[in-house]
C-alpha cells in the first residue's frame, strides 16, 4: 500500500486558491463547498479551508548559497513531470522563488523549484537524479 499524506490549510480566497491549484498546476478538484476544497495534489490531499486574512511567520534558511523558506510543503516528481510543471509555471504570472540544481556531484543531487500560491504558501517540486539517494544519510 503507498501511503497518502493529507495537510489542511487555511486560505484567504477559495475560488483563487482552487484556480491556482487547478489551471496553474494541473491538479484534479476532490470534494468540495462553498468555503473549502479538497486538491489531489500529486495523489495526496491538500485541503483548504477560506478563513479570511491570516498570517504566518515564515524564517528562511540558508542552503547552498540560496535563502530558502523552512515553511513550504513539496512533491518530488520524475524529470518529465518536473520540466513540464516549471515550463508551464514559468509561462504564468506565478512567483517562481528558485530554481536550482542542489548537492551537485554529491548523494542526494536533485532539481528543485519554489513556487508561491495565491495565499503564500511556498511549493517545492524536486527532481533527484538518482530516487535510491531521497533518503539515503
Amino acid at each position: 500500500m503507498t501511503t497518502k499524506f493529507h495537510v489542511s490549510l487555511p486560505c484567504e480566497d477559495i475560488i483563487q486558491t482552487m484556480d491556482f491549484y487547478t489551471n496553474i498546476l494541473d491538479c484534479e478538484m476532490g470534494r468540495n463547498a462553498q468555503h473549502w476544497a479538497d486538491i489531489n495534489l500529486f495523489g495526496h490531499q491538500l485541503t483548504f479551508t477560506e478563513a479570511g486574512k491570516f498570517s504566518f511567520e515564515n524564517p528562511n534558511y540558508l542552503f547552498e548559497g540560496k535563502v530558502l523558506p523552512s515553511f513550504h510543503l513539496g512533491v518530488i516528481v520524475n524529470l518529465d513531470t518536473w520540466s513540464a510543471l516549471y515550463k508551464k509555471i514559468s509561462a504564468t504570472e506565478a512567483e517562481i522563488v528558485h530554481q536550482k540544481t542542489f548537492l551537485t556531484s554529491k548523494k542526494g543531487e536533485h532539481l528543485s523549484f519554489f513556487v508561491k500560491d495565491p495565499d503564500g504558501y511556498m511549493l517545492e517540486f524536486k527532481s533527484f537524479k538518482n530516487n535510491n539517494e531521497i533518503f539515503e544519510a
